[in-house]
């Protein structure tokens, strides 16, 4: 397998492409790199970014691939993942493509299909969610709950010091966990010197719905702290929910809006 030629980027392709809506930007910027390496360029150019743009909104439904995959800088090294799971996007990727997604919309969608008509899955490997899931068809989050066990606490507060939602406290035999407070971060367990909190359940927090446009809409917690395999077959169940409620290639925020999370919750829920 040859190499490949890596371009670089001059300042005024950057600022333009900085201006390319987030959720295609990924996209747009390797199309951008196959033109320049096409034409030979060891710099990307706004010419270049301007051939790809017209070329890319003229043949837009080719580029359409019916649901798309995000993940966040996890993988890169991230510090603050509270979930390590490699596997996870590319098995999504896999599934998701063995749903012919791209049929489905184009039996569903009246005219040519656009890139916010993709079924949308965004993968954050902790709360602070780099990779917004809470504006994604499906959003995960990593979650990594504390538990507090019978060992003797030192009283030191650096789990109280460390948690940024205050969902801990001290009192004379140690920590209080607020649980409504507590995002699963996983942080305090990693600075507890005694062992005094200790991991919990792990995995990822679903969230489904969500969606930006003219009627934007927080995706809403399935509920549950998932392991791996639980969350595929929870993203199985509500892309198969989507998939029977879909009528015109709405989001399926739009679905939510008309049968309400608990319909979702039922159908999600059933057996798991």
């Amino acid at each position: 397998m040859g190499v490949v030629r890596i371009v670089e980027w001059s300042d005024e392709a950057l600022r333009a492409l900085d201006r390319v809506p987030f959720f295609v930007r990924k996209r747009v910027r390797a199309r951008v790199e196959e033109e320049a390496r096409a034409r030979g360029a060891d710099l990307v150019t706004a010419a270049h970014l301007e051939t790809c743009r017209r070329r890319f909104l003229k043949r837009m439904e080719d580029e359409v691939k019916g649901y798309r995959v995000e993940t966040c800088f996890g993988p890169g090294g991230c510090p603050n993942r509270a979930v390590v799971e490699e596997s996870l996007a590319p098995e999504l990727e896999r599934r998701l493509a063995r749903k012919d997604l791209k049929g489905f919309l184009l039996s569903r969608v009246r005219g040519p299909l656009k890139m916010h008509h993709e079924f949308q899955v965004s993968v954050s490997d902790c709360p602070n969610a780099c990779s917004r899931p809470q504006i994604a068809d499906i959003g995960l989050i990593g979650a990594r709950e504390p538990r507090i066990t019978d060992e003797a606490c030192s009283l030191c507060a650096a789990c109280v010091e460390i948690c940024r939602e205050k969902a801990l406290s001290l009192n004379d035999a140690g920590p209080v966990l607020d649980s409504g407070k507590c995002l699963a971060c996983g942080q305090c367990i990693e600075a507890c010197p005694t062992g005094t909190l200790k991991q919990g359940a792990r995995g990822y927090r679903v969230l489904a719905g969500g969606k930006l446009g003219r009627h934007p809409r927080l995706a809403s917690d399935v509920g549950g702290i998932f392991d791996t395999d639980r969350v595929l077959e929870v993203v199985e169940r509500v892309v198969g929910f989507y998939m029977r409620y879909c009528r015109e290639g709405e989001r399926l925020g739009e679905i939510l809006r008309n049968k309400g999370p608990d319909e979702l919750a039922g159908f999600v829920g059933n057996g798991l």
